[in-house]
């Protein structure tokens, strides 16, 4: 399916075929049964990349009590023999379209775990053949992916998750009730940050290498163009950084730390999108980005809400709304401290400026009474009211108490299945996701919406929601993609 097919038809929105390639659209051809009106007592899963996150997702999904795990794909033969060591009873596979094919009827779930360019055709053939879904984050690799997915997802009544893990934490959800009891007023501004640089200024890389013999290459650029092999640049850690397949720090640590306040602030999509960075490369995201978005109000916002967000090396840049209580580089004490005990790469550090510590990575709630700092992650937010902390623990007492919170549980380890096991849950008819795809697809169209006006620097690009198209025509060419048959 070409760019320009899409831009003809404005109904291609409002069509989840229309965004399929073809072994999709013959598997949609092919007649399906309705799901089974019977409870079902186990889960079945299927899932379709299992290294690295696709490893910690088979993990605490398999956790579960009441799962089986029938069936692992993956086009890397190494992670493929390490989850079947695993699971010896699971069948295996490379190809995840001769997996869902040929397991249809031994599977009720599938969770899609690759890289971001294939959760879209992953995740809309399961759903074709009425397989809930739970997809990591973002959702998908292009906006009307997004809307497909959300749109098919509610056609067929299935049960979805997006893998924000965190969005079952404690100080997440706590975080999200305070806003919304008025703690600081209504908000008129968030400023959010990350360091990581998922980005990417360098050339281009010549030249091609040979291809492993563990992997297939074929099948790992799936849907996009093809191109050459190059060790150490695609797989198996480098795609978040390239247009083709990732979707830049925004993609990555902008959704996690972008779903609390969007969630609490219970924001729709963008009216205007602004992203201060380097002239587009074709290949890399730029590898600082300073996007900020206009919303329109909620009742938990003033008439519209600013939204500024920093990635990259140095971020975020200084502003009087970060500044913290305790200036000149004097150490602030981290109530908290005590409680960091959690994996390495989710690890939160501190950074030094001339105004106090930001928690390396974060969000800034700005209201009408005062601030509301809420750290990246397993921390609990603080209020700060003319440069000052103010205490209010008699507040979060009471909302533990009305909420049935408990106290927080200050180790990843337990505290990360949740998130998985709600999905497991909901598909059992035991419990609802918090992160469904009528959700997370406003949430990734958000992220997607800055990752596109990274295509055109310093200029503000303006969204119709309800015609998803930007006033800027050009801009309108990347809110889909070519699909290569594969």
């Amino acid at each position: 399916m070409k760019k320009r097919e899409f831009l003809k038809k404005s109904a291609i929105l409002a069509s989840s075929t229309a965004l399929m390639p073809s072994f999709i659209m013959a598997c949609k051809q092919d007649k399906q049964v309705a799901p089974a009106a019977k409870k079902l007592t186990r889960l079945r899963t299927a899932h379709i990349g299992v290294g690295n996150m696709g490893g910690e997702d088979l993990r605490d999904i398999s956790s579960h009590a009441d799962v089986d795990v029938t069936a692992l794909c993956d086009v890397d033969s190494n992670n493929l023999a390490a989850a079947k060591k695993l699971h010896p009873n699971a069948k295996t596979f490379t190809d995840y379209r001769v997996m869902l094919k040929e397991m249809s009827d031994e599977i009720d779930a599938v969770i899609v775990s690759t890289p971001d360019h294939t959760h879209a055709p992953a995740s809309m053939m399961a759903m074709e053949m009425n397989k809930s879904v739970y997809c990591q984050k973002p959702l998908t690799h292009y906006v009307s992916e997004a809307r497909s997915m959300k749109k098919l997802a509610a056609e067929k009544g299935l049960v979805t998750q997006m893998g924000i893990q965190v969005h079952s934490f404690y100080d997440y959800k706590l975080a999200t009730l305070l806003i919304q009891s008025g703690i600081i007023g209504k908000v008129h501004t968030v400023r959010a940050w990350s360091p990581k640089n998922w980005g990417y200024d360098g050339p281009v890389p010549e030249g091609k290498d040979a291809v492993p013999d563990t992997l297939d290459w074929n099948l790992w650029l799936g849907t996009s163009a093809e191109r050459a092999y190059k060790d150490g640049v695609y797989h198996p850690g480098n795609w978040r950084k390239l247009v083709d397949y990732g979707c830049g720090t925004l993609g990555d640590m902008g959704v996690h730390i972008f779903d609390t306040p969007y969630n609490a602030l219970a924001l729709d999509v963008p009216m205007t999108i602004k992203n201060e960075c380097r002239a587009p490369n074709g290949f890399g995201f730029p590898e600082n980005n300073n996007v900020t978005y206009e919303f329109p109000g909620t009742e938990y916002t003033t008439e519209t809400l600013k939204w500024i967000w920093y990635d990259g090396p140095g971020a975020p840049d200084m502003h009087e709304d970060l500044i913290l209580p305790g200036a000149n580089g004097t150490k602030v004490k981290d109530v908290n401290d005590k409680d960091d005990t959690i994996e390495d790469k989710m690890s939160l550090e501190t950074k030094t400026t001339e105004a106090g510590q930001l928690p390396d990575q974060g969000a800034m709630f700005i209201g009408e009474k005062g601030r509301l700092l809420l750290p990246h992650f397993m921390k609990l937010p603080q209020k700060i009211v003319d440069g000052k902390y103010v205490d209010i623990s008699a507040e979060i007492t009471a909302i533990e108490k009305a909420n049935n919170m408990g106290k927080p549980i200050r180790d990843y380890a337990s505290e990360g299945p949740k998130h998985y096991h709600q999905f497991v849950d909901a598909c059992l008819g035991k419990d609802e996701c918090s992160a469904p795809f009528s959700y997370a697809s406003r949430l990734t169209e958000t992220i997607l919406l800055g990752v596109i006006a990274g295509r055109f620097p310093n200029k503000t690009l303006h969204w119709d929601n309800e015609k998803a198209r930007f006033s800027e025509e050009e801009a309108n060419a990347y809110l889909a993609g070519d699909y290569r048959d594969f």
